[in-house]
């Protein structure tokens, strides 16, 4: 049954990505038809023509067709940020987290277990979680009287992780496409360089004098399509090393909490 439903969720998060992606191009082009290709930001109010001096609309609509596509690159990249953001803060739970784990540790010394999981679903975080899965568990340990020390200690250990590895998922969830826009931005945008910079020698080829217009335009096709590669591709490097250092400073704190609970059960075994 978990694995069905696990399998379920998997989808519904394929089918998000995908309508994500297929959204950011339908606002991506509507803007590079709409808005930069607008007449008013071109010599004689004609989008085949000039940029007018200055105009960065236009000359963005210079870049051609790929454009459109670098900017579902960059759209896509800003929502899943977004999404990122309110993920991992919904992960943190309510309130700071160390005041959460100290609170959490006090009422382990005082042996207050059931206080203690009602601290977990006030907070409500992925921490939270795993802190309950293993404070049932410890309670349920501590009314052991057939197993041994060790393996009670073994046997709570496993709850956390069992646990944590049921949170990770998660937190991790999406990773994979910063990574990706990572690497195809700056590679559709050297195919749009490519192209343009086609474009810019064609013109040279030609015999007489070469077309100074289609000559700019290839040039800005090459420049356009160079700088939006580039810039989908740094901010999704930043976005995947920020996001990355989050989870794993939160996914420390998970197990740093769940070090301190074993020995808190460790040192309450001592003492019988």
């Amino acid at each position: 049954m978990s694995k069905q439903g696990g399998s379920f969720k998997e989808t519904l998060q394929n089918i998000f990505a995908a309508s994500v992606i297929l959204i950011a191009f339908v606002v991506s082009e509507l803007l590079f038809e709409s808005l930069m290709g607008n007449p008013v930001n071109f010599e004689g109010g004609n989008h085949d023509g000039q940029a007018l001096e200055g105009n960065f609309l236009g000359i963005i609509y210079r870049g051609g067709f790929i454009v459109p596509i670098l900017m579902t690159c960059v759209l896509t990249l800003i929502i899943f940020i977004f999404e990122r953001i309110i993920t991992l803060s919904r992960a943190k739970g309510k309130g700071k987290i160390n005041l959460f784990v100290r609170n959490l540790r006090q009422l382990l010394a005082e042996d207050k277990i059931e206080e203690a999981m009602e601290a977990c679903d006030k907070q409500k975080g992925s921490l939270a979680n795993v802190m309950r899965a293993g404070l049932s568990r410890y309670r349920d340990l501590q009314q052991d009287k057939e197993l041994e020390k060790d393996q009670k200690i073994l046997s709570i250990q496993k709850s956390f992780e069992e646990a944590t590895a049921l949170e990770l998922p998660m937190l991790s969830k999406n990773m994979v496409i910063f990574s990706t826009l990572a690497s195809i931005s700056v590679l559709i945008g050297l195919i749009g360089t490519v192209l343009g910079m086609i474009r810019a020698f064609a013109a040279l080829a030609q015999s007489g004098a070469p077309d100074a217009l289609a000559l700019s335009q290839g040039i800005s096709e090459a420049l356009v399509n160079t700088a939006f590669g580039i810039t989908g591709s740094t901010l999704s490097i930043l976005a995947f090393n920020y996001f990355s250092s989050s989870i794993d400073a939160y996914t420390f704190k998970i197990d740093e909490a769940g070090f301190s609970l074993t020995q808190s059960f460790a040192a309450s075994l001592k003492g019988k």
